[in-house]
C-alpha cells in the first residue's frame, strides 16, 4: 500500500495480559511517530452507543457480543479504515483479529508481558473503574479473558502468535529500550517482508 495515499506503511499490533504495559509501549511508539489506535476504543464507542459505562466487565461483554454478531475479527475490521502511515493497534485479544491485521502489507504483532503479581499491583495503582480489587478477582478476570466461547477473548492464544515479545518486569526504561530494539530490527527488515 502506498503511504503517500494515506494507507498504512507499518502497523504494530500490541497484545498481552491486563496491565502488562501495552499502553506504555503505545505511548513510547507515539513519541517515535506512530499513530495510536485501540480495539478497546471500538468497544468503548459501542458501549457508549448502548448507554453503558466504560467499566471493564461491560467492555468484555460488549466485545464478546460484537464478535458474536460480526465474527471474531470484527474489531480489527472496524479499525482498518482508521490506519494511516505508521500505526499501532493496541488491545488485540483474538487470533481472528490478528488474522485480519495480517492482511495488511506490513504488520508485526508485539507481545508485552509481565509477571502476574506485578500486573496486579499496576492494575491497583492505576485504579480504573471496574478493575479487580483482589488478586483472586484479577485471576478470575483473566480466566474470563481466555474463554472457550468462540466469540470470547483468547489472550493466551493471541499472545502465542506474537512475532516478538518484550518484558515489562524490569521497569519502564528497560521496556522502552526493548521496544527500540524491535524498531531497529524492523528498520533493517526490507519493506514487504513482514506478512
Amino acid at each position: 500500500m502506498d503511504a503517500e495515499k494515506g494507507a498504512p506503511r507499518l502497523v504494530i499490533g500490541l497484545t498481552g495480559p491486563n496491565a502488562a504495559g501495552k499502553g506504555e509501549v503505545a505511548e513510547h511508539l507515539r513519541r517515535r511517530g506512530f499513530e495510536i489506535h485501540s480495539l478497546s476504543d471500538i468497544v468503548r464507542e459501542e458501549a457508549a452507543r448502548r448507554g453503558l459505562p466504560p467499566e471493564r466487565e461491560h467492555l468484555i461483554r460488549i466485545g464478546n457480543l460484537l464478535r458474536r454478531e460480526g465474527g471474531a475479527g470484527v474489531l480489527a475490521g472496524r479499525i482498518l479504515p482508521r490506519l494511516r502511515g505508521r500505526a499501532v493497534v493496541d488491545s488485540i485479544r483474538s487470533p481472528a483479529e490478528v488474522a485480519v491485521l495480517r492482511g495488511l502489507p506490513r504488520f508485526l504483532l508485539l507481545g508485552v508481558r509481565a509477571s502476574e503479581e506485578l500486573r496486579f499491583q499496576r492494575s491497583l495503582a492505576r485504579g480504573r473503574p471496574g478493575d479487580p480489587a483482589t488478586l483472586e478477582e484479577f485471576r478470575a478476570r483473566e480466566r474470563q479473558e481466555n474463554a472457550v466461547d468462540p466469540s470470547g477473548q483468547k489472550l493466551d492464544e493471541t499472545f502465542l502468535l506474537a512475532d516478538c515479545q518484550v518484558s515489562n518486569d524490569a521497569g519502564l526504561e528497560e521496556l522502552r529500550r526493548a521496544v527500540d530494539r524491535v524498531l531497529a530490527g524492523l528498520e533493517e527488515t526490507p519493506r514487504g517482508s513482514l506478512d
